[in-house]
């Protein structure tokens, strides 16, 4: 059988000073901040997939706009091997409406001050600060 990465996404989602995290509570990286996301489906692109992915993780409402890049999350089991591999898209999204509320794969959805997450003040998955810098030096 050939492994293959499975295709992830982010949404990256700003208002004014904060940006909306998620706790994860499912591996990898459960307990960890990170941004909302998941799994893209068949048939659906790495846009919608991050406005999909937001409204199921914390009942926010976004328009998707550009890819602001991408990276791969790989997790290793205490034998070594590859437990994850996921290759991650991570997309800025324009506020609509709603206030966060966890639910999905989320133990708690929050608006978390822009400069916390850049001072890493959070247990937060790997490069959650690399890709807000990459949101913030987007013209908005």
């Amino acid at each position: 059988m050939t492994r293959v990465p499975r295709l992830g996404v982010l949404a990256v989602l700003l208002r004014g000073a904060e940006v909306l995290l998620v706790r994860r509570a499912n591996p990898p990286d459960a307990g960890l901040w990170g941004f909302p996301g998941g799994k893209v489906e068949w048939g659906e692109t790495v846009e919608e997939a991050a406005a999909r992915e937001l409204l199921e993780e914390t009942g926010v409402q976004a328009m998707p706009g550009a890819v602001l890049g991408q990276t791969d999350a790989i997790s290793r089991d205490a034998a070594g091997e590859i437990a994850f591999h996921y290759h991650l898209v991570a997309v800025a999204c324009t506020y609509v409406t709603g206030e966060p509320v966890a639910d999905d794969d989320a133990l708690e959805a929050a608006w978390v001050p822009q400069a916390e997450v850049l001072a890493r003040a959070l247990p937060m998955s790997a490069r959650v600060d690399e890709v807000l810098a990459l949101a913030l030096a987007q013209p908005r």
